[in-house]
């Protein structure tokens, strides 16, 4: 046995009773990810998104955040699983979510709002940001729900980056014991480290249907960020994913419509 090999057997029989294996790496393990709805999106992510932990899914106004976000729920409330809207500034269109396939009865919407009080007092934007992340540490605490969003889309990225990084880590503890995928849904990312995946998006092209209506938008998605222990099966073949992937969604009239 060479010395570095004894060496190393012999620190970690001394740490075996407080660190076992000190130094031997942690099996990899496949994550739990459970599917987006949208084909082109579950191929870069390697299945979905991930089960128990924290997911960021940021962009501009218009960029499909929320319909991406909307198709996941949707396909969550489709299997009779519960989930739950934790809406910072009322903004959720229940017809937007019902024409994307959200099941509403399956659905917790919480709906942030200013008191009388607090809309006199114009020196705390903080109010509904308050109450949302109350609103979601109760929800994760709870247990019982397959998806929670945090819907932070309109909360300007300076209110949103004042959030206290121990709160993303109780966020994410509560995740992973409940097995609760909780969605942020920013104009940029918050979490941190805190998050196990960060899905950026952004426009790329209209299809008008004639004068001023829009038929269809196409969207693309790339991955940011990514910590999870998955095994990619593509990497371990030398097959390298391009980070960036595209999909289309139909306007909610046109779905209105068909139905």
């Amino acid at each position: 046995m060479s010395t570095a090999a004894a060496l190393r057997r012999q620190i970690e029989q001394d740490l075996e009773g407080r660190f076992p294996a000190a130094l031997t790496f942690a099996p990899r393990t496949i994550r739990e990810v459970a599917s987006t709805g949208i084909d082109a999106a579950d191929e870069l992510l390697d299945g979905g998104l991930p089960v128990g932990a924290i997911s960021e899914i940021t962009g501009p106004a218009s960029s499909g955040r929320t319909t991406f976000v909307m198709s996941f729920v949707a396909r969550r409330t489709a299997e009779g699983r519960v989930c739950a809207w934790v809406d910072v500034h009322d903004a959720l269109d229940p017809e937007s979510a019902t024409a994307n396939g959200v099941n509403l009865r399956q659905l917790l919407w919480v709906r942030c709002r200013d008191s009388a009080q607090n809309v006199a007092n114009r020196s705390r934007p903080w109010t509904r940001l308050d109450q949302a992340l109350s609103s979601t540490d109760l929800l994760l605490q709870a247990g019982g729900f397959a998806a929670i969003v945090l819907d932070l889309a309109d909360t300007l990225p300076e209110h949103a980056n004042r959030i206290p990084l121990a709160t993303w880590f109780r966020f994410r503890q509560a995740a992973d014991r409940t097995r609760c995928s909780l969605l942020v849904l920013g104009k940029a990312a918050y979490a941190q480290s805190s998050a196990a995946l960060a899905v950026e998006c952004a426009p790329l092209r209209v299809e008008p249907a004639g004068g001023t209506v829009l038929r269809g938008f196409t969207y693309e998605i790339r991955r940011g960020r990514q910590r999870s222990a998955e095994v990619n099966v593509s990497r371990m073949h030398g097959v390298r994913k391009p980070p960036v992937s595209t999909w289309s969604a139909g306007a909610a009239w046109e779905a209105k419509k068909r139905a």
